[in-house]
């Protein structure tokens, strides 16, 4: 798999409406984007711009009004981004960072009981 461009914390927020409304235009990104920033119209069309520019997001103009549509999938984008971060802090180790998460009461009660129900779904290849 190619990895896929990195992108801003305001940039991923851009996204975020994005993968929950496409295809969505210019106006709708930016009147979700005023209720829950601080951003003006004006940077919120650049952060879109920048999305555009990296090849994350395609566009089509229909008559007068601009409407998006992701290139990159939300769950590829969240894998690479888990993948690099689970590199970077934990050696690519997972058993490292629930450690981790667990030893520093990260994690709740009710988190670790999802998560073993997870991986008892999914036992370790080579057991039943």
């Amino acid at each position: 798999m190619k990895a896929l461009p990195q992108i801003s914390e305001a940039e991923f927020e851009v996204m975020k409406i994005v993968w929950k409304h496409a295809p969505i235009s210019t106006n709708d990104i930016t009147d979700r984007l005023v209720k829950t920033t601080a951003w003006s119209p004006k940077t919120i069309q650049t952060l879109i711009k920048r999305l555009v520019t990296k090849g994350v997001l395609t566009y089509e103009k229909q008559s007068r009004v601009f409407v998006y549509t992701p290139l990159v999938k939300e769950a590829e984008y969240i894998g690479q981004e888990s993948n690099s971060f689970l590199k970077r802090f934990y050696n690519g180790n997972i058993t490292s960072m629930l450690s981790a998460y667990i030893d520093n009461n990260k994690l709740s009660e009710t988190e670790i009981a999802s998560l073993r129900a997870l991986l008892s779904k999914n036992p370790p290849k080579g057991e039943p």
